[in-house]
């Protein structure tokens, strides 16, 4: 079980890691473009939810969050046993939701500097940082696992 967790601990560690370089080495609304014009390291701070929702709205992301941690942590003991890959989701999960946390306990607000603009659409994508892109992440290998699941059980129901 600790080897999941340890997991989590590499997300958060990358994710403040990579946060700490930005503030280091970077003045807010600094821009190192990578690949133009689509992919971009831009300094930003959100002191809100996703896309800048709830700004300034503390109190309500630290309610959240520890429910969450500990909703991930129950189902991580109780549900995850016997299922790798639904106990590295939640790990994940637990990892995005923490390194995002730590940001809002110690610097009142998140550290954001991944900048991608999607070609095809031309839609410039809100910045997020490894927190956020941890947390899609597993919300979709949550979603796989809930799918397969429900193939499984469909599959019992009809033997």
């Amino acid at each position: 079980m600790y080897k999941y967790y340890g997991l989590a601990a590499i997300v958060v560690l990358i994710d403040q890691w990579t946060k700490w370089l930005i503030v280091k080495n970077m003045e807010l609304g600094d821009r190192i473009i990578v690949m133009d014009p689509w992919f971009a390291i831009l300094s930003h701070r959100n002191r809100g939810a996703a896309w800048g929702m709830l700004q300034g709205q503390m109190w309500i992301f630290t309610i959240v969050t520890l429910v969450v941690i500990g909703g991930i942590i129950y189902y991580f003991h109780k549900e995850a046993r016997d299922k790798p890959f639904f106990a590295i989701s939640l790990m994940i999960l637990l990892g995005g939701a923490l390194g995002n946390f730590i940001d809002r306990i110690f610097r009142g607000e998140v550290v954001d500097f991944i900048d991608v603009l999607i070609p095809i659409i031309n839609y410039d994508f809100p910045i997020f940082n490894i927190a956020d892109a941890a947390l899609t992440i597993s919300v979709v290998m949550l979603i796989l696992v809930i799918l397969k699941e429900d193939r499984e059980e469909k599959k019992k129901v009809k033997k």
